[in-house]
Parts: structure tokens; C-alpha cells; sequence
């Protein structure tokens, strides 16, 4: 492991249809949506752990007790958490403060984003070694990575989540309170319909995204895929 005194903490939302991917439920609906965000969640999983870069910390939300979770933390190396706050904002940091008791630095990612691997992992813990924050932004104006070596209460506190301009805020906010920031490469996440098409290049989602596509309006809930991982 490459990075022992560092973690990498995977927020997640329980795989439940229509509380999950909502943005993607006019193209996909509800079942079909909450299938392609589940294979999401198990490929940003697996690149996570198979990258053997850092102990690995799955934030679930609204608890661990969902059986993709529990299936999830069986088959790999990884600890399951519960989110806790009242925002995403409150989340991200008592994850990122209750990690950095027993590491000294942190990389936040989500589950939904597919152009995130292994190589952008490893550069962010690479260069938090110098840098206090590291940042991959997203193309929609937030941000796909978050990297830490200490709690910053400013980076996470009445930010506005889910708008266009968080990674130029959280930009503005490093430059006030003086923390060195890396940026990283701009990558996209999965969040609308205009985004399918791009999961043709994910081999390890493009056959899910296929299939979602074609799915009834209801359908049995999902599975762990046999044999996927091992």
C-alpha cells in the first residue's frame, strides 16, 4: 500500500429507486436510474480498492444497513461509516475530521463518477504531500475530488451545494485563508441524461448503462453481479 497514513472516503447513497440519481429517472426511471447509480457505486468501489493506494472508508447514508453496503464491505477491503450532518457540507467534514484522528491526510470522492481512477487518486495523495488542499473540479462548476491534511471549516461551511460555482468558491476560499490548493484534471460526473453517452467509454458501466436503457418501469431490485471483483 502506497499510502498507508492516508484514506480514501467514498460517500454513498443507499441504492434505493427514486432517492437516488433523480436527475436521471426522465431518461432511465426510477429502477433503471438506481441500477446504473448502483454500478456506479460498485466500480468507484473497485477502483478504490484494487488500487491499493490507501485504506479505503465507504460514508453511507442514511445508514450502512443497505445490502449493497453490506455485500460491498464483505468482498472488499474497506470500512463502512455512516454520514453525519445536516448538509452535505457538515457530512464531508465530520468524515474528513473523524478520518484525520488516524491519518494524516484525506481524499473525498462520490460514487458517481465515472472518469475517476486510479491515477487521480494516487496524484492527489502524491501531491497533498506538499499542497494543504487538492481539487479535481467537475465540468458542471463543483468538484469531483477534495483533498485534506487538516480539518478547514471554511471549505465546507455555507458553500452552495449542487450549484456552478463551488470549485470557484472553494477556490476563492483557499486563496483568503492562504492554503496552498493543486488542481487536478477536470472531469465529469454522472448527473444528467446528456451524460449516458459518455459511458460507452467505462467499459465496466457501459453494458449497465445499455441495458438500464431498456429496462420496464419495474423491475426485481439489483444485485451484486457474481464474480465481479474477484
Amino acid at each position: 500500500m502506497q499510502f498507508p497514513d492516508a484514506r480514501i472516503l467514498i460517500f454513498a447513497r443507499a441504492p434505493v429507486p427514486g432517492r437516488v440519481k433523480t436527475r436521471l429517472i426522465p431518461a432511465l426511471g426510477r429502477e433503471g436510474a438506481c441500477a446504473l447509480y448502483r454500478d456506479c457505486l460498485l466500480h468507484m468501489v473497485e477502483v478504490a480498492c484494487t488500487a491499493c493506494l490507501a485504506p479505503v472508508e465507504l460514508w453511507c447514508a442514511p445508514d450502512a444497513a443497505h445490502p449493497v453496503f453490506e455485500q460491498l464491505a464483505a468482498r472488499w477491503p474497506l470500512t463502512l461509516r455512516v454520514q453525519q450532518g445536516d448538509d452535505l457540507g457538515a457530512r464531508m467534514r465530520h468524515a474528513a475530521t473523524t478520518a484525520l484522528h488516524g491519518a494524516r491526510k484525506v481524499v473525498l470522492i462520490g460514487s458517481d463518477v465515472p472518469a475517476l481512477g486510479s491515477v487521480h487518486l494516487q496524484r492527489a495523495l502524491r501531491d497533498l504531500e506538499a499542497f494543504e488542499v487538492v481539487m479535481n473540479p467537475a465540468e458542471d462548476g463543483g468538484y469531483v475530488l477534495l483533498g485534506v491534511r487538516a480539518d478547514h471549516p471554511g471549505l465546507f461551511e455555507d458553500m452552495p451545494w449542487g450549484g456552478e460555482r463551488v470549485a470557484a468558491e472553494t477556490r476563492r476560499r483557499c486563496r483568503v485563508a492562504g492554503l496552498r490548493l493543486r488542481e487536478g484534471e477536470r472531469l465529469w460526473d454522472l448527473d444528467r441524461p446528456t451524460d449516458l453517452a459518455r459511458l460507452a467509454a467505462v467499459p465496466a458501466l457501459a453494458a449497465c448503462a445499455r441495458r438500464v436503457q431498456h429496462l420496464p418501469s419495474e423491475c426485481p431490485p439489483a444485485t451484486l453481479p457474481p464474480g465481479r471483483g474477484e
